[in-house]
């Protein structure tokens, strides 16, 4: 990709290499840091296309059960196919998958998970994923034409189309400082609100792009952080890692994982504050003092993995 053209932060995909140019990020590391143990319940709290679940389903066997969340109906579709048993995978050495479309901010709520003790590991890949980010009718990247939408769950009310052309300018620039970082936030707050009507990706790309008025060029694209703040938002993004990392504590057996690759410094910082939290307080022991980051050639051979972040804890 090249430099100055770089989009919205999104995880690995979870499809083959072949399928989708790439694999899903800190694979490796990330079922190592799981380390799965056979006839245990895991629990991948965004399977998008099951790329890191068919890794722990194959380490589960047949005892085993594994719970996929995500909001996005079609990303379970497609994971379903993939973790389905096949003549190389005989169902009787294959776990039991359950794939539910929600957030994973409902398993705080959802009482099934603490029945038996609880789980024995928890994984959740942050971000939009490949098969979002590369449909123009999703409306995530700005690098395509397509509508202002940007839901995960088609089926949510909040469309990032609605925030652009409702929300008064303070509204608006305060939502792109909070979740974009943008230090240009109300110049671009107002050059959105001054050009409404605005219906698509290309055109709120163009306004956000005048509006900043780079001096020099930028190692991203001037709508970047925008594009994320509006995507965030309208996904509910960190509150619901907040209530999964409140949650945590009470799904994860004794000796149970909690995994979680994130993408940008907002998230990050959530993750880290609460699993150190949850250390001083004697829930977890510290698997990651520091965040583990892509190998040189792991980002050479997928870009994408340059902003990759994972931190791991272990239940008390």
């Amino acid at each position: 990709m090249a430099k100055g053209l770089e989009d919205t932060p999104e995880r690995g995909g979870h499809g083959s290499k072949e399928e989708f140019g790439h694999v899903p990020v800190l694979l490796k590391e990330a079922i190592d840091f799981l380390a799965v143990q056979h006839g245990g319940t895991y629990i991948d709290c965004t399977v998008g296309l099951g790329g890191h679940s068919y890794e722990i389903a194959k380490r589960l066997g047949a005892p085993g059960h594994l719970i996929g969340f995500d909001k996005d109906p079609r990303a379970l579709e497609a994971a379903g196919a993939r973790l389905q048993p096949s003549g190389a995978r005989p169902s009787e050495d294959w776990p039991t998958i359950e794939l539910i479309h929600g957030s994973f901010a409902s398993l705080a709520d959802d009482r099934r998970m603490t029945s038996g003790g609880g789980v024995d590991g928890m994984l959740a890949d942050l971000g939009v994923s490949s098969l979002q980010f590369s449909d123009p009718g999703r409306g995530f990247s700005f690098q395509a034409e397509g509508p202002l939408d940007m839901r995960m769950n088609p089926q949510s009310e909040l469309t990032a189309e609605q925030v652009v052309n409702r929300f008064d300018e303070r509204e608006l620039a305060d939502l792109i400082y909070e979740f974009g970082e943008e230090r240009r936030s109300r110049r671009i707050a107002r050059a959105i609100v001054r050009s409404r009507p605005i219906r698509s990706t290309a055109q709120l790309a163009a306004i956000v792009s005048a509006a900043a008025r780079p001096m020099k060029p930028e190692r991203i694209h001037p709508a970047t952080l925008t594009f994320q703040a509006l995507r965030i938002f309208v996904n509910r993004e960190l509150e619901d890692l907040r209530q999964l990392l409140e949650a945590a504590p009470q799904l994860l057996k004794p000796g149970g994982r909690l995994v979680i690759i994130s993408f940008h410094s907002l998230e990050d910082r959530i993750v880290k504050d609460a699993m150190r939290e949850g250390a001083r307080q004697g829930r977890y022991r510290l698997l990651t003092k520091k965040p583990l980051v892509a190998r040189e050639e792991e980002v050479a051979s997928n870009p994408r993995a340059r902003s990759a972040k994972l931190r791991a804890v272990e239940r008390t």
